[in-house]
């Protein structure tokens, strides 16, 4: 495939496919910064940078109908990533003409920020169910009182949690709350609130007990952690009040009915192992099958190779980070019947064609998606600890750093370049007679760019792996690179970053932008849900 041949939808042409029956992903292949400053309201972030290692998950049937975008300056960056599409098989790419700003000329609007349908969706959820919340500075007076029995839920996953919370809050992610609320909260005087670091999962999370029927009474945390900070309270980090992994076996079956229920008030179908093989088998539609469990429950493996982790509550929050092709098949399974009907029924009000497995062994002889291995020919390991002598014997060799930008701008071995896969053919042009030491912390992500590199003409590359103590740990000359501008960190979301750090003009930024997406969206995005009071 050459520049040529590239096939192109123009921006009201791809509005139309967004809107329609047919299966379409939409993937921004620019840089994950560049991505988060300015893309489409249902655009999944996929970066050249990672391409091939993601691919397969987020989109795995090779005859969808495809769109790639970039921007004016990531043509070629587009023009790529559609050539290693349709080398992987993909028949059916296309690239928006005139990237963005041609989205934008036709009139329809663009957004920062990411998880976008999710957010939005929370927001008209909360307004629609008429979501309960309390503010932090009464939540706050409510656990100093101490009159009244209360718990605090935080719905985020355990790394997000542990790394600020409102003090002495428990942590049990949103997917798990049907299961183990009962635990955590035996007392039905007991008052649950339930928060995350904004809005979205605090919403859902509440909503989700109030759904169940749960006894107690629920509220949201308005804005939550944030919302916490900017009321100048205290919070508390590196907390360790988890969940209980256990749930009484004579809990689960009334557990199991009260989750039952809602499945059957959102009408969620059923669909049984052979007609998921079916759909597999016959390519006429594409299938993300997932295990809505825990880490540790899925690291049983005792479910189908196929079946892929997403942890149910972040399913609901980041829809996009496990499902890159809209109006695709999603097909939820748990091992207790009380966890995917949940997840299932927020899915479906997301507007998501989302099925029940009735029984998830039929599926054992399905593979699980390829892991991609670049057919390298030029490219070898080179230890860390020998990576000194190697530059002794090899003075021009090109130092390519490619750890995260801001780790490179705090400090680097001296003389090394940042480089990223989209920057390759531009900024290394004319040095393919140098041999490359590739510096990094992940061999996947470096062999591709190394894939990149021998494309460009290199063919004496070398791959060095590197630790968290990288570049000190070296033992050879560092520098750092303060002057860096933040333009150049592609790869960097810098859209409101500090908002957890001690900014507090950020947190305001972040909640007032997340509150003003409802009305930023048009008609035809807002019908894409589904919510059913």
């Amino acid at each position: 495939m050459t520049y040529s041949t590239l096939r192109y939808v123009d921006a009201r042409q791809l509005k139309e496919w967004i809107h329609d029956d047919d299966e379409v992903a939409l993937l921004d292949v620019r840089e994950h910064g560049q991505y988060g400053e300015d893309h489409l309201f249902f655009a999944v972030s996929l970066p050249y940078s990672e391409l091939e290692l993601h691919l397969g998950r987020l989109v795995p049937r090779p005859a969808v109908r495809v769109a790639l975008y970039g921007d004016r300056r990531t043509e070629h960056v587009v023009a790529a990533a559609a050539r290693a599409m349709e080398g992987l098989g993909y028949s059916n790419v296309h690239v928006l003409r005139g990237g963005i700003e041609a989205w934008k000329d036709a009139g329809f609007a663009s957004f920062a920020g990411v998880n976008l349908p999710s957010k939005t969706f929370g927001e008209i959820a909360e307004h629609i169910y008429g979501t309960p919340r309390i503010s932090a500075g009464d939540l706050h007076a409510l656990l100093k009182d101490g009159a009244r029995k209360v718990l605090v839920v935080d719905g985020r996953p355990v790394p997000e949690y542990r790394k600020m919370n409102i003090p002495g809050a428990v942590c049990c992610p949103n997917g798990e709350l049907a299961l183990r609320i009962g635990e955590l909260a035996p007392d039905p005087d007991t008052t649950i609130v339930v928060n995350c670091a904004g809005r979205t999962r605090s919403i859902i999370g509440a909503q989700t007990l109030i759904n169940l029927g749960v006894p107690n009474k629920v509220y949201a945390l308005e804005n939550g952690t944030q919302g916490w900070y900017l009321a100048d309270l205290p919070l508390e980090h590196k907390s360790n009040r988890l969940y209980p992994k256990d749930v009484s076996a004579q809990d689960r079956d009334a557990l199991r009915a009260r989750s039952q229920a809602l499945s059957r008030r959102f009408e969620i179908p059923i669909v049984d192992a052979e007609t998921v093989r079916s759909w597999v088998r016959d390519e006429t539609a594409s299938v993300f099958l997932c295990d809505v469990r825990t880490d540790e429950e899925h690291g049983r493996r005792d479910l189908p190779a196929a079946v892929q982790h997403t942890p149910g509550g972040q399913l609901i929050q980041a829809t996009d980070q496990y499902v890159g092709v809209r109006k695709a098949r999603i097909v939820l399974c748990d091992t207790d019947g009380i966890r995917a009907p949940v997840v299932a029924s927020w899915l479906k009000q997301l507007g998501w064609n989302v099925f029940l497995l009735e029984d998830a062994d039929g599926l054992r002889d399905l593979p699980e998606p390829k892991r991609y291995e670049p057919a390298l020919r030029h490219t070898q390991d080179l230890p860390l600890a020998g990576l000194s002598e190697f530059l002794k014997r090899n003075p021009d060799a090109l130092l390519l750093d490619a750890r995260p930008s801001l780790k490179f701008r705090e400090a680097s071995i001296s003389g090394a370049r940042w480089t990223t896969r989209p920057n390759v053919s531009m900024a290394l042009a004319g040095h393919a007679d140098h041999p490359a030491v590739l510096l990094g912390h992940g061999k996947d992500r470096l062999s591709l760019l190394a894939q990149e590199l021998e494309a460009n003409g290199f063919a004496d590359v070398h791959i060095c792996l590197v630790g968290e103590g990288f570049p000190h740990s070296a033992g050879l000359p560092v520098e750092t690179h303060e002057h860096m501008p933040d333009e150049a960190c592609i790869d960097y979301l810098f859209f409101v970053h500090d908002r957890h750090d001690g900014n507090k003009e950020a947190a305001r930024k972040y909640l007032e932008w997340e509150t003003n997406l409802v009305s930023q969206i048009d008609e035809r995005e807002r019908d894409t849900f589904a919510i059913d009071h």
